[in-house]
């Protein structure tokens, strides 16, 4: 049985609603559901603790705080087994946002702010490529978010 059966039709267009305004009142949820806002909050509530639902907080604009540079980076390792080890070192570094275990040629690819290229330099030379079975690394900068959008909800 797969999590999907646990949620109902009613769960998912709470989260289809709430993935597109998450600062969206329960009262408005409820009404445009057709359920109780104590439905609402009892719902996302059990979503919560089948981690359905991860995580709050406000998306924060990088460049409204100075992070003008947003970076994807490949990085090669020495050998497969080190990969526990070097994701530790990587989760110390404040920069580094998304850190995802891949297929195909990286063994790891990271998303990293930096102010400008300066710091993106001392980061990858300074911290990233210091670290112990990084073997090497492959830097693409990106040049603009063209969007970004919550997951699809399919009820």
């Amino acid at each position: 049985m797969t999590l999907r059966n646990h949620l109902d039709e009613v769960d998912l267009k709470i989260l289809e609603i709430i993935s597109r305004n998450a600062r969206i009142p329960f009262k408005d949820v409820a009404a445009e559901v057709g359920v109780s806002r104590a439905a609402v909050h009892q719902r996302v509530n059990r979503m919560i603790e089948l981690g359905v639902i991860t995580g709050s907080g406000y998306y924060v604009n990088p460049q409204k705080v100075d992070l003008r540079t947003c970076t994807y980076i490949g990085i090669f390792l020495e050998r497969g087994g080190i990969y526990s080890d070097v994701v530790t070192r990587l989760h110390e570094i404040e920069e580094i946002v998304e850190c995802h275990y891949t297929t195909g040629q990286y063994a790891i690819f990271i998303k990293v702010y930096a102010r400008d290229n300066e710091h993106l330099k001392s980061i990858l030379s300074e911290k990233i490529q210091k670290i112990s079975g990084v073997l090497s690394t492959e830097t693409f900068i990106s040049l603009e978010e063209t969007f970004k959008r919550s997951l699809p909800i399919y009820t």
